[in-house]
């Protein structure tokens, strides 16, 4: 594996992780990558920028379960040509389909979002199936999502090529088509090809017509999208402010935090360092009072062995008595 394969997993790593320790992981990530030399990566990686909770929750789904991600995929490019095919049946059965499937998709985000320890509320749940929502309607927008790596819901798309938009295309085409085959049998025939060509011309006028007022309504639809897309540009720049308030809230909680600690560290190394103080001093104390105590032993001791040395010898006894003989019991013979 080389270096970029270990940036590409550093990058998927942090948009599948809490958006919480986002920063966090981010910065450590970068300063790794700087530390080791790799400062393009370090680049890279310094600029990623924090994912929202539904874009989060949209990469986790990705992430959590490839093989429902290509189906999803594959039913948004099956709906967007049963739209320009005008295939009514199969819109039907499609659409049905893309409800049920993004309604459960969203679930299982949600679902995904408690288990990694991130609850996400109903709003957040809503904003995912807006992102599918746009997913199965743009191609951009789906692989982007298909990457994992969303920072922020893209630029909502709900509507697929209509009808309206192919027959501009396509009345615009038979305008010219008969233009130039009207110009061609003129140049052949003369006064006969006018003939038809003036024929021709209120039905070019008509199709033009409709062609304009199609591209009308195409560019009120374009408008509102436009329109659109700035509204929620602007709740995506509230929302980024909203979350890095919060995220200075919870820095500020956590200095408040360390704060409190220093103090109380730096008053139990007070106390400690007083009572340290207190030992040492009764610890010389009883130092002194053993070598004086040892002093008074060795000059009592002293004192003891004079006092031994100037006591007089002890007088001896007289001799001791002569033993006293023991009469026999036995009767002697009487001399009668």
């Amino acid at each position: 594996m080389d270096a970029s394969d270990d940036v590409e997993q550093v990058i998927d790593a942090l948009y599948v992780s809490p958006p919480a320790g986002f920063t966090a992981a981010r910065d450590e990530a970068a300063a790794g990558l700087k530390a080791a030399g790799d400062q393009a990566a370090a680049k890279r990686v310094a600029g990623l920028r924090r994912p929202t909770l539904a874009a989060w929750a949209s990469n986790t789904l990705v992430r959590a379960d490839p093989e429902e991600v290509g189906q999803f995929l594959q039913l948004g490019q099956a709906l967007r040509e049963a739209h320009r095919a005008l295939d009514g049946e199969q819109l039907r059965d499609l659409s049905h389909q893309q409800h049920v499937v993004i309604g459960a998709l969203a679930r299982e985000a949600v679902r995904l979002a408690e288990q990694a320890g991130t609850p996400v509320s109903e709003a957040v749940e809503r904003e995912v199936e807006q992102i599918l929502r746009t997913v199965i309607a743009d191609p951009a927008a789906a692989e982007e999502w298909a990457s994992g790596r969303l920072s922020k819901p893209p630029p909502p798309v709900t509507e697929f090529p209509t009808p309206a938009e192919d027959a501009v295309a396509r009345a615009a085409g038979r305008a010219g088509t008969r233009r130039g085959e009207a110009d061609r049998a003129g140049a052949r025939r003369g006064d006969s090809g006018s003939a038809r060509e003036e024929a021709a011309r209120p039905e070019a006028r008509e199709d033009g017509r409709q062609a304009e007022r199609d591209a009308d309504r195409k560019a009120e639809r374009k408008a509102e999208r436009e329109a659109e897309r700035k509204a929620e540009a602007r709740r995506e720049a509230e929302r980024e402010v909203a979350a890095a308030e919060e995220e200075l809230r919870a820095a500020d909680e956590a200095r408040q935090r360390a704060l409190g600690r220093v103090a109380s560290a730096d008053a139990d190394a007070e106390r400690l360092e007083r009572d340290a103080a207190r030992a040492r001093a009764t610890r010389e104390q009883a130092h002194a009072e053993l070598a004086a105590a040892e002093k008074h032993r060795r000059t009592a001791d002293q004192a003891a062995r004079r006092a031994r040395d100037r006591l007089p010898p002890a007088e001896e006894d007289g001799p001791a008595p002569a033993p006293t003989r023991r009469r026999s019991r036995a009767r002697r013979p009487d001399p009668r």
